[in-house]
């Protein structure tokens, strides 16, 4: 096999976001506005969205119809569902994730934003902030986004105000104290006209900063993802067992953090076992190092007993290996938490079964109120308990992502009812 120095790094290339925001702040326009203005569109949704615009007696289309994909959707002029668009400039890659500003839709947005890097948070500039607006900043910091753009809009119809624009900024910048954002940008446009969205416009000369296409262009989230501590899930055991590769044993997944070098140590969890790093392989080729979010195939040096579920880990703060965590949980079920039943855990790829031992609170999303509750219904957030039947390798989803989060399964109907984030207790 042909062996080179490392895989090339992708995901800097890609930078996946949201936008959320109240009922009419615009959230929908917006993203037509970068689609149509980056030249983002084909042509026959072009004419498509025109030619319904002309039907409702439109002077100019609306930008709105390129998200809201959903007939029900585009007769009441709301998002329900979360619509994801994707479009290239020269500069990055981007994957939108258009999520529902209602309330009852919170599992929705929970869900479109557990892969974000980077939330927008609109603001209608006539309104301020609203109880909706700090809702939807607290769901991006309790599922983890570490990058928050506080869009606010529809300057056109405050006249472009820049005092407007100070004190929404100097109210919103009080409540964001303390959610655990890297990084907070706040840009003044105007969705419908189009100032400071692709292009610069000729009304917000006051404003120094950047379009909000050049920030999302330009924003660095290299960082979002933990270097540091190694993780790899194994997906599967690769045994081919062909006449060349009689005895080849590998094992197959995605790097959820960190790097990992031929010849580095390993540590097998739950197990105990430790061997070195043999081989990195992705197609027919080797390489020296690979890194998360990679996709590959690793042999070690030894035989050990591996199998789908174990992971694979390198320095770093170790994980904790336990039957008994802490988590934060969204239930996205219509069917209300049973306390009798007992779920399946799915955790990377590993799949036990457990159930919750105990609900400390609810938060109310509108108020941040903790509440006390013995039952979940769908859109509850809550602190709960989880107990598994075995031992699952964790770490706090504040510090990793791909191994600090796990979905709730109904034994009975195999449906996905809750989405947890795990906090690791303090010792």
């Amino acid at each position: 096999m042909a062996a080179v120095e490392n895989i090339e790094p992708d995901h800097a290339e890609l930078l996946r976001f949201i936008s959320a925001g109240s009922v009419d702040d615009g959230k929908s326009t917006l993203i037509g506005r970068l689609l149509h203005d980056s030249k983002s569109i084909f042509e026959d949704q072009l004419s498509a969205v025109t030619k319904t615009s002309n039907k409702r007696g439109m002077e100019k289309i609306d930008l709105s119809l390129f998200t809201d994909g959903l007939q029900a959707e585009r007769e009441q002029g709301i998002t329900i569902d979360v619509a994801y668009r994707y479009f290239n400039t020269p500069k990055r890659k981007f994957i939108i994730a258009d999520t529902p500003g209602h309330e009852q839709y919170t599992r929705n947005m929970v869900t479109g934003a557990s892969t974000a890097n980077l939330a927008i948070v609109l603001i209608d500039a006539r309104k301020g902030v609203l109880t909706q607006s700090r809702r939807h900043a607290y769901l991006a910091s309790l599922v983890g986004i570490p990058h928050l753009v506080v869009a606010i809009n529809k300057m056109d119809l405050v006249g472009y105000s820049q005092e407007i624009f100070k004190q929404i900024c100097a109210e919103f910048a009080v409540f964001l104290q303390g959610l655990g954002f890297r990084s907070i940008e706040y840009i003044p446009i105007s969705a419908l006209l189009g100032d400071m969205v692709v292009e610069r416009g000729d009304n917000l000369d006051w404003y120094s900063g950047k379009p909000l296409l050049d920030y999302l262009e330009s924003i660095n989230i290299e960082h979002d993802i933990n270097v540091l501590d190694f993780r790899f899930p194994v997906q599967w055991v690769c045994r081919p067992q062909t006449e060349e590769m009689h005895d080849f044993r590998g094992y197959t997944g995605r790097i959820e953090s960190g790097t990992i070098r031929v010849g580095d140590a390993v540590t097998v969890l739950p197990s105990g076992l430790t061997s070195r790093i043999k081989e990195i392989l992705l197609y027919n080729d080797s390489f020296e190092t690979a890194f998360a979010p990679q996709s590959v195939i690793l042999t070690i040096e030894d035989h050990l007993d591996i199998s789908r579920g174990d992971m694979l880990i390198n320095g770093g703060e170790p994980p904790q290996v336990t039957r008994e965590f802490d988590a934060m949980l969204c239930w996205l079920s219509e069917q209300a938490f049973d306390p009798d039943r007992k779920y399946i855990i799915k955790h990377t790829t590993r799949i036990v079964k457990g159930l919750i031992t105990r609900i400390d609170y609810r938060v109310d999303i509108n108020t941040m109120h903790q509440e006390p509750v013995n039952i979940l219904t769908m859109n509850d957030i809550a602190r709960i308990g989880m107990k598994v039947q075995q031992p699952l390798v964790i770490d706090a989803y504040a510090k990793n992502r791909g191994t600090g989060c796990f979905i709730l399964i109904d034994e009975v109907s195999n449906n996905t009812v809750a989405a947890g984030m795990i906090c690791i207790r303090e010792s």
